[in-house]
């Protein structure tokens, strides 16, 4: 157990469970928040006895509703907010994880928590579960990768059109859109999202690990390339 403010990080067995832990602002994201999930997402990367990360929010109404405004546009001067970027690229290093990371995504999951359930390979919904970009209704684009992440995940259409107009998507849609994996009653939402982590734990870790680097370095890649990725990575197994 951590004794961090805004996150719960917990090491069960060869899970990691993070949960963000607001949940009398509707676990809105702040700047306190961001350091503590930059440092639990170390612990991921570098702990070799974690093999599978879940990502949660506490209390019954959000996974995050988005970022903590009152920080976020309170601007600090331009040098030091770079400084505080390169400092704790949250989402940088999300992305460069090569373990898999699960999203238990309930209630509102709004602005930078789309963003953060964008990050994770897999997302499981309750039947509750609401979907949003708001950024544009005040005046500011998505600032940690929703413009990029949400359309490489759903139809450009779609996307544009939760960007654009702000409209919300329900769960049931979100499904339909192949935004998330799989809906659940929400009272089966931690239980779904648990079984699943032991089940990817009980593969082997490198195995795993291969399989996400193929999908997600061969996306970027011309077929031919994303090929011999591929092929890298098996060969390199079988030597082991």
């Amino acid at each position: 157990m951590s004794d961090y403010e805004t996150i719960i990080f917990e090491k069960q067995g060869a899970k990691a469970v993070i949960t963000l832990n607001r949940p009398h602002k509707l676990n809105a994201y702040n700047i306190k928040m961001r350091d503590e999930l930059y440092e639990s997402l170390q612990a991921v990367r570098d702990d070799d006895e974690i093999r599978v990360a879940i990502l949660k929010g506490a209390g019954e109404k959000a996974f995050c509703a988005g970022a903590d405004l009152s920080e976020f546009l309170s601007a600090p001067p331009p040098v030091a907010a770079r400084q505080a970027r390169f400092d704790r690229d949250v989402w940088g290093l999300f992305l460069s994880i090569n373990k898999p990371f699960i999203a238990a995504l309930h209630g509102f999951v709004l602005g930078s928590g789309i963003e953060i359930a964008m990050c994770c390979d897999i997302r499981i919904a309750s039947d509750d579960a609401q979907f949003g970009v708001p950024e544009m209704g005040l005046g500011i684009i998505p600032a940690a990768g929703g413009s990029q992440t949400i359309p490489r995940v759903i139809d450009k259409g779609v996307a544009l059109d939760m960007l654009i107009s702000g409209r919300w998507m329900k769960a049931e849609e979100a499904l339909q859109r192949k935004l998330i994996n799989r809906i659940v009653p929400h009272s089966e939402l931690w239980k779904v999202v648990n079984e699943m982590a032991d089940k990817v734990c009980s593969f082997k870790a490198q195995v795993v690990y291969s399989a996400k680097q193929a999908v997600t370095r061969g996306l970027d890649l011309p077929l031919p390339q994303a090929l011999e990725l591929e092929n890298r990575l098996s060969q390199a197994l079988v030597m082991r």
